[in-house]
């Protein structure tokens, strides 16, 4: 039974010496370094994922001071996070729709995180804001940022019940483009 396993194995690593050598020395090479280039980008992504905390692990301090974690605001419901700051104009222009679609939207829990502001300056801009938002969390180190891949703002992420991230969407958000993302999720 081992030696039935072998002869595929022989087979195919016959087929690939005999184009190698069939190669042209330069070609040998660029095929090599090619080979080892995408071998290291590989590792290195492995890596760097494995550094990232799940996103329903990571600790978050809500505007009130309590300290809870994503996964807890989900509460066993589809979660949207928005990624927010209030010196970012995109991100000041979609929260009055985003606030809208929180009372509207029961069904998920909508979670809006401020990136790397004090609660004072967080508080301040939600305070003389004409709309309510619920389940404002502090990132101050933006760690969700990172864990998002983005350094820009605004990000909205988009979580099924099971915690796993299914759509990002870099940038204002429409609300056309919000029922699009939340489709999806209705029905997970």
């Amino acid at each position: 039974m081992a030696r039935s396993f072998l002869i595929p194995i022989a087979a195919v690593w016959k087929a690939i010496w005999r184009s190698w050598a069939a190669l042209s020395p330069g070609k040998r090479n660029t095929l090599a370094l090619t080979l080892l280039v995408l071998a290291w980008l590989g590792i290195i992504g492995v890596m760097r994922q494995a550094e990232k905390p799940a996103p329903s692990a990571i600790q978050v301090t809500l505007l009130s001071g309590e300290s809870t974690n994503l996964a807890a605001l989900a509460d066993g419901k589809p979660m949207v996070v928005n990624l927010w700051a209030s010196w970012c104009p995109p991100c000041r222009h979609e929260m009055p729709m985003l606030a809208a679609a929180q009372k509207q939207e029961a069904w998920a829990s909508f979670v809006f995180a401020n990136q790397g502001e004090s609660k004072a300056t967080a508080q301040r801009y939600l305070s003389a804001s004409p709309f309510y938002l619920a389940n404002v969390i502090l990132d101050h180190d933006t760690q969700l940022g990172r864990v998002a891949g983005s350094a820009m703002l605004p990000v909205t992420l988009f979580y099924d019940a099971h915690g796993r991230l299914i759509d990002t969407h870099l940038g204002e958000l429409s609300a056309a483009e919000l029922g699009k993302k939340l489709n999806p999720l209705r029905t997970r």
